[in-house]
């Protein structure tokens, strides 16, 4: 039985151009191994000499990972933990890890191949003018592809449970062959092939394959291979007429015995044993057994003709000229699945017939007004397809991310799309000085009011925006201005829907999830992924490395960990210290797939930036894997946003602690460099919440003085968590001008409505919020010109809860924060290292930001004093006016 899953079997992978005892331009084949050993033992015998190896194997793991640098607890010698039961977790899981290692890769040919699984499962066009499909159901006994291209039929292009069409691992591979048109006659060979896409008129010229096995004689082979001249294709073409063609066997029972290897090279040798020498390479195979419990065979061949095979390359130029245009395969064949055709998956499953959307397809239209969801094939013709325009930006120093919702990125009462978010948003960002963009919702999702964090096909653009070329073109311009792409990806739980999604998607329950309560999640009702699960896993090891594939992405956010990592989903006390990180609730699958996950995307794309959303900071989020960390680059600092909510709606400002301000945003100062900040994101304004404009702004508008606090605050929060946290920064849509509603979702609760699903981009013209844009465009500035954020860890020397005044330092720039409600200080000292003079470079209380313009021109320019404050060896005194904040830069240095 041919296996779809075995790195041994014949590849099915569509543009398979040979087969090969190696891997060649990245395409799997027919793995020959150089010596074969069958061996029979007695266990109970053997069983001491097992135990003895097994030493020595583990001795020499160890070795191996001292000498390549691994350390599984290397970062919590680093930090000075002293954990001993947490440090022996670590040391399991780095051993489960590579055992997970040895078990993926028995079935698949190295780490790149288990991330592409998208280049064989799916629906993909085969050069020989077919069409293959393959998918993954193990709990189903017929599978067929049903179509507007074949009228709908469970009949018509099908494999059953015990034909070549199924595998042992639960896979279903279905070929759809293209029609000859009316007058057509079959291809000469049987395995003709067609350029579609790349190059794809070559071959057009009117050549014969004859005149090319013709040339490839006279220039390809050597007098004395005449043999191989005449007959090179005749045992590949019976061979693969005899497997695949249309006589080919339907059952196991209708292939027959085949005899092994040794029995069929006797054989063969019998046969040919009166060729002329000169024609047989001189090859033999040698039993070696010696009346061992087992046999050892070696393939022996003289010196003289392994160098010259070795040398002498293949003739694929030949071959590969053979191939037709796409203009020749249009004029012989009407297309098995044309572009744009409609299709589902029809299982046959022992609680009866089932239709599903395709896990691997890659365009779905979800559910909608009663009809049932169904898979898109896209294969726009070459003319017609994106081309890239644009190369991907360079790998910033700092980070300073403008968080979207495409659908809500509007002004009108609907959903937006992409190609109105390319043209519209993409420059907004660009102005405000953002270098990268993360986008929410990009997967296919059933329900809009969900936000997208319902995932139902996880290969496929939300089709309610747009084609994926519209987002091709989306993710190409905004490279072209400068700009990365991250998209928050949700594999830490899936939509509990069963007609679009994943949900008992064979008939049983536990395919690509957990069975029984642990299946589910204990608050959401979404399914959760069985991390352990080696298919699951090659499944979700590919969507990622799909997405940066196909549509050139540059990162990630890993949405909600804490539900992934732990059964009981992150909604359980954490008081236990380290225990609760390595107790029973902890799912050790999902570690170790994330884990393997953040290896694999940074070893296949080294410019690739992930980023953890984890409310429980797992330990080493951001150490590198082979010091027993995660992987991650960077993490989220959730607790920021709680904190300035909390301290917005329930503590009176002249009650602000700033010790818990710093504490909060500073968070753990060992990790400070790797954290990405933000005030608020979309949970504020998306999640049932309200965003801080509606907070500070809500009911104030014609009372100036509230209106002032709730301007002044809207700055001073921003300029604070940007500037003393870590080399990221994020701003979710809207909110960087103070966009003054929540987001609502068209629900039934509202009456399906969309007033509240856009955004107010006509406030950006004048008033408070043309203001507070140029406030956070200057912002923004400060990175993009000057670098603040990637200058290292900020100094902060003063935090002062009774005056309510912070100052830091970050490299050769000062900052100092007054929070006070009311309270201005004409000559504020702060503790500065460097004497000199300092020129402030942002006011948060100029006119042109909403302020009062209390400071005067000459007070701009600020010379230390020799005076030791704060621990410094110098001081400025400055006027710090109530809810202000002040950036200054050295720029002189007074030598004393």
């Amino acid at each position: 039985m041919v296996s779809l899953s075995n790195q041994t079997s014949f590849s099915f992978y569509p543009n398979n151009l040979f087969v090969s005892d190696k891997t060649r331009l990245g395409i799997p084949g027919i793995n020959f191994p150089r010596k074969i050993k069958v061996k029979v033992t007695c266990f109970a015998a053997d069983q001491p000499r097992q135990q003895k190896q097994q030493k020595k194997k583990k001795s020499q793991s160890t070795n191996s990972d001292a000498d390549s640098g691994v350390d599984p607890v290397g970062f919590l010698t680093k930090l000075g933990i002293a954990d001993r039961i947490f440090a022996q977790f670590l040391r399991e899981r780095h051993k489960a890890i590579k055992d997970l290692k040895d078990e993926l890769l028995k079935r698949h040919f190295d780490l790149r191949d288990l991330a592409s699984g998208f280049e064989l499962l799916g629906m993909h066009r085969h050069m020989e003018h077919r069409v293959d499909f393959i998918d993954w159901g193990p709990g189903a006994r017929y599978g067929a592809i049903i179509g507007d291209f074949n009228g709908w039929s469970p009949t018509e292009n099908s494999a059953r449970e015990g034909l070549f069409g199924h595998d042992d691992f639960g896979y279903w591979f279905i070929i759809l062959e293209d029609k000859l048109r009316e007058g057509e006659e079959p291809e000469e060979l049987y395995f003709q092939q067609y350029n579609y896409v790349d190059d794809y008129d070559k071959g057009d010229s009117g050549v014969t394959a004859e005149e090319v096995f013709q040339r490839a004689n006279d220039e390809y082979w050597e007098p004395g291979e005449d043999r191989f001249i005449k007959n090179r294709y005749e045992v590949p073409a019976k061979l693969y007429e005899q497997l695949f063609g249309p006589n080919s066997p339907q059952t196991l029972e209708d292939l027959g015995e085949i005899p092994d290897a040794e029995t069929r090279y006797k054989q063969y040798k019998e046969e040919h044993k009166n060729d002329p020498p000169s024609n047989l390479p001189p090859c033999d195979i040698i039993d070696d057994g010696r009346g061992k419990p087992y046999d050892v065979y070696n393939v022996v061949t003289s010196p003289e003709w392994t160098k010259k095979f070795y040398e002498k390359s293949p003739p694929i130029p030949y071959w590969l000229e053979t191939r037709k245009g796409r203009k020749a395969w249009l004029e012989k064949y009407i297309p098995a699945v044309p572009h744009g055709s409609k299709y589902r998956l029809y299982f046959n499953t022992p609680d009866g017939p089932l239709e599903r959307v395709p896990a691997w397809a890659t365009y779905v239209q979800p559910e909608d007004e009663g009809k049932q969801a169904y898979a898109i094939h896209w294969e726009p013709s070459p003319e017609s397809a994106y081309k890239w325009k644009h190369s991907k930006p360079d790998k910033p120093k700092s980070l300073r991310i403008y968080e979207c919702h495409v659908g809500i990125s509007g002004s009108e009462a609907k959903i937006s799309s992409f190609e109105d978010f390319t043209k519209k948003v993409l420059p907004h960002v660009k102005r405000a000085g953002y270098n990268a963009i993360q986008l929410i919702g990009i997967p296919e999702h059933k329900d809009y009011y969900t936000v997208g964090y319902r995932v139902t096909n996880f290969f496929a653009v939300s089709s309610r925006y747009g084609t994926p070329d519209d987002f091709k073109r989306l993710v190409d311009e905004a490279h072209g201005l400068g700009l990365l792409v991250f998209l928050d990806i949700v594999q830490s739980y899936a939509a509990a829907d069963q007609m679009v999604g994943l949900s008992l998607f064979d008939g049983s329950n536990d395919c690509y999830f957990h069975h029984g309560k642990r299946g589910h999640h204990k608050h959401w009702g979404t399914r959760m992924f069985k991390y352990g699960d080696l298919d699951v896993f090659h499944f979700l090891i590919s969507n990622l490395n799909w997405w940066i594939t196909e549509y050139q992405v540059d990162g990630y956010q890993f949405h909600s960990l804490a539900s992934m990592i732990y059964t009981h989903n992150g909604f359980a006390p954490f008081n236990s210290g380290f225990d609760d990180y390595c107790n029973q609730y902890v799912d050790r699958d999902a570690l170790m797939y994330l884990i393997l996950a953040n290896e694999i995307l940074h070893d296949l794309h080294p410019d690739i930036i992930t980023i953890a959303e984890d409310a429980t900071y797992y330990p080493g989020l951001c150490e590198p894997v082979s010091q027993g960390g995660l992987g991650f680059d960077y993490y989220v600092n959730l607790s920021a946003t709680e904190m300035w909510v909390s301290l917005l709606d329930t503590v009176p400002d002249s009650e602000w602690s700033m010790s818990k301000i710093v504490s909060t945003l500073v968070a753990n100062k060992e990790y400070v460099d790797k954290m990405l900040s933000y005030a608020e994101s979309h949970n504020q304004s998306i999640s049932g919440g309200r965003s801080f404009a509606e907070i500070l702004f809500g009911g104030v508008q014609n009372k100036i003085k509230l209106l002032d606090r709730g301007v002044s605050l809207h700055k001073m929060i921003r300029l604070l968590t940007f500037t003393i946290g870590g080399r990221a920064y994020l701003n979710f849509m809207g909110n960087e001008f103070g966009h003054p509603e929540r987001v609502e979702f068209p629900t039934q609760s509202n009456k399906f409505s969309f007033s509240l699903a856009n955004r107010r981009w006509d406030l950006l013209e004048s008033g408070i919020h043309h203001q507070l844009f140029s406030f956070d465009k200057d912002l923004m500035d400060l990175d993009k010109s000057k670098g603040i954020l990637s200058r290292g860890l900020p100094s902060i020397h003063h935090v002062n809860d009774a005056n309510m005044v912070i100052s830091f330092s970050r490299g050769p720039f000062l900052f100092i924060f007054n929070f006070h409600p009311s309270n201005s200080y004409e000559k504020y000292g702060v503790g500065v290292e460097e004497a000199g003079e300092y020129t402030m470079i942002l006011n948060s209380d100029e006119a042109k930001y909403g302020g009062q313009g209390l400071l005067k021109e000459d007070q701009y320019l600020q010379r230390s004093i020799s005076k030791r404050i704060d621990g410094q060896r110098n001081c400025l005194e400055v006027f710090l006016p109530s809810r202000t904040a002040q950036v200054y830069k050295l720029t002189r240095i007074l030598r004393i």
